[in-house]
């Protein structure tokens, strides 16, 4: 199934030859995770705050196919691959009408702010990420 959403690319993304800055993308990333937790009812608030749990990224690997341009809408899909104990690999694409951008893999992991440490996801998160989980 995967998760999906949109960003557009904005005057703040983009560098001097007119196209998106690299790094950015990886703050549209950020952004589209951020969405995913808050779809399956997980806002970074609620899980920072009150539950003191991160899900920082600790692999990440990318592709560019194509730059991205102001006003560009960008097509974004996290696609979670496999959920272990304290982590989740997922695939990512980011695509402007059809054309694709820059595709990748990342894995996160649930992590104990306090501890700073890794921790088996709760229950209820593993039980939303599952309803996202794309098999092969």
């Amino acid at each position: 199934m995967g998760f999906r959403t949109k960003a557009q690319v904005r005057f703040a993304h983009i560098d001097a030859a007119a196209i998106v800055f690299y790094p950015r993308y990886f703050e549209f990333l950020n952004g589209a995770v951020e969405d995913w937790f808050a779809a399956m009812g997980h806002d970074f608030h609620g899980l920072h705050v009150r539950r003191q749990l991160g899900v920082p990224t600790v692999s990440l690997q990318c592709d560019f196919q194509a730059p991205s341009e102001l006003g560009d809408i960008l097509d974004i899909a996290i696609e979670p691959r496999r959920i272990g104990g304290s982590s989740c690999a997922y695939d990512f694409r980011m695509s402007v009408d059809g054309q694709q951008r820059i595709s990748g893999s990342g894995v996160l992991v649930c992590m104990d702010l306090a501890a700073r440490k890794a921790v088996p996801w709760p229950d209820d998160m593993r039980s939303a990420m599952n309803a996202f989980l794309v098999v092969a």
